[in-house]
């Protein structure tokens, strides 16, 4: 839905945007704006010739009230974190919108158990302001240092403990958002049951900024886990990880709040490039499995229900080692080699990234499907998959051969989509698991969705902004 002209933004117009902020706020040198048309993976290099940094609300409002009267594209971007491209301007007629600077705690209600917060506050420092008030936020994603509620929610973020919580649509009671107008829909409502008509929350949660921009939340918080244990577990397949996870659901209920499988080949890879990494095994098996138990009791009861688990699963001959956290330091060890395995791939050459759901009980047959053709495809290709299996959300990444010619390599990567892509669909699942769509998945959406249902969203897209001006070329 590209209806913008790709004119560069003329210098009277970036002016006439910079003046609707206070000096300082609006970036305009190549230096200061490569921060922000520079994605994690380097897959996607964007350009603009203005960067807005507004503060309040009434900034927004004002910036897209002059997007819409002068047509001017506008790329809504939180912290940069992004792995589909979303967030990134294709061109220099497109400017950033960066909500960095909105990024105020405006209220946390102990008693509703409710924090309301602007778009910009970064996603860890949400977490400890639920941790202050006696509370608990359970988002948790690898980039949670940097990444803000905004784009958490623009995204509709998953993480390591949708299993118990769900992802982060969720996680949100009401929102409050810029239309491209520059009108504020006020929906900032703390309510558990509101069934006045079409929920809009629903509708701009996961839709990436095309829509309008998502300045605040109402976040949904938690009792504290009173106690929480965790379990690194080695195992022969994912069939018999499927097995604990059925175990562990069974004996546990809520009480399960994470269950991430993890294949040797990434364990090495953590080791190799993360300081202070180790094997918590004492040998090495196929598959590992990383189990949280986080108990509303006490610790003892955690403990309890997992040494149940694993007794069980050991009778059983479903595991072939465990070792259960004795300390905090335990747990953090066990839980980085899970959260480092992303990053620790970047160094062994060029990796073509999937991010796929499949129904849960169908994941070992995924697995198996596309490994053999993938290697069929590459021979010598070095398969890292890993997840969230309790969900069914599987990260399947394939390291380019050893000796490999990176760039060879990565020119491959459509073809490879098709492959994995073609099993997931004929298992029922999803090519876009959490990361969402963005530009790097935008062409698949439009081939693979059905026709009536991508009607419908192109139809609200234009009822929300008839322009074209939110973020164009993404998503749609």
């Amino acid at each position: 839905m590209d209806t913008i002209d790709s004119a560069a933004l003329s210098d009277d117009l970036r002016a006439r945007f910079a003046s609707l902020l206070p000096s300082g706020r609006a970036l305009i040198e190549p230096g200061d704006i490569a921060p922000f048309v520079h994605e994690e993976r380097d897959k996607f290099m964007g350009r603009t010739r203005l960067v807005l940094r507004p503060s309040t609300v009434e900034e927004v409002s004002a910036i897209l009230r002059l997007a819409s009267e002068t047509r001017t594209p506008v790329v809504p971007q939180g912290g940069n974190t992004g792995l589909v491209g979303g967030q990134v301007p294709r061109s220099d007629a497109e400017i950033v919108l960066s909500l960095q600077k909105l990024d105020r705690i405006r209220e946390v209600d102990p008693v509703g158990r409710t924090m309301t917060l602007d778009a910009g506050v970064i996603l860890k420092r949400a977490q400890e302001a639920a941790d202050d008030a006696g509370l608990f936020f359970p988002l948790s994603l690898g980039s949670e240092g940097s990444c803000q509620i905004g784009g958490n929610l623009a995204a509709n973020a998953g993480g390591t403990a949708v299993l118990a919580y769900g992802n982060t649509r969720d996680l949100c009671l009401g929102v409050e958002a810029v239309l491209p107008s520059g009108e504020i829909f006020h929906g900032l409502r703390r309510l558990k049951k509101d069934n006045r008509g079409y929920d809009l929350r629903n509708l701009l949660i996961g839709s990436e900024g095309t829509l309008a921009v998502i300045t605040g939340a109402v976040l949904k918080l938690f009792p504290k886990p009173a106690g929480r244990e965790v379990a690194y577990v080695g195992l022969s397949s994912p069939r018999e990880a499927l097995k604990l996870l059925t175990r562990a659901e069974a004996l546990a209920g809520g009480r399960l709040t994470a269950f991430e499988l993890m294949p040797r080949i990434g364990l090495e890879f953590t080791i190799r490039h993360t300081q202070g990494a180790r094997d918590p095994l004492s040998q090495p098996y196929p598959w590992y499995v990383l189990v949280e138990i986080s108990s509303p009791v006490s610790g003892e009861d955690a403990r309890t229900v997992l040494e149940g688990i694993l007794e069980g699963a050991f009778e059983a001959g479903e595991v072939e080692d465990a070792a259960v956290a004795q300390s905090m330091a335990d747990a953090a060890t066990f839980w980085r080699m899970r959260e480092e395995m992303s990053w620790a791939q970047k160094p062994e050459g060029g990796s073509i990234k999937h991010d796929v759901s499949v129904p849960v009980a169908l994941v070992p047959e995924f697995l198996e499907r596309a490994n053999a053709l993938v290697e069929d495809a590459i021979p010598g290709s070095r398969i890292v998959s890993f997840g969230h299996l309790g969900d069914g959300n599987i990260h399947y990444n394939i390291s380019q051969p050893v000796g490999a010619d990176k760039d060879a390599f990565l020119a491959r990567w459509g073809e490879i989509n098709v492959l994995v892509h073609g099993v997931v669909a004929e298992l029922g699942g999803s090519f876009s698991a959490e990361h969402g769509i963005g530009q790097l998945k935008r062409e698949e959406l439009a081939r693979t969705k059905d026709p009536a249902e991508l009607a419908l969203m192109r139809g609200i897209k234009g009822l929300f902004d008839p322009y074209g001006i939110m973020n164009p070329g993404k998503l749609l």
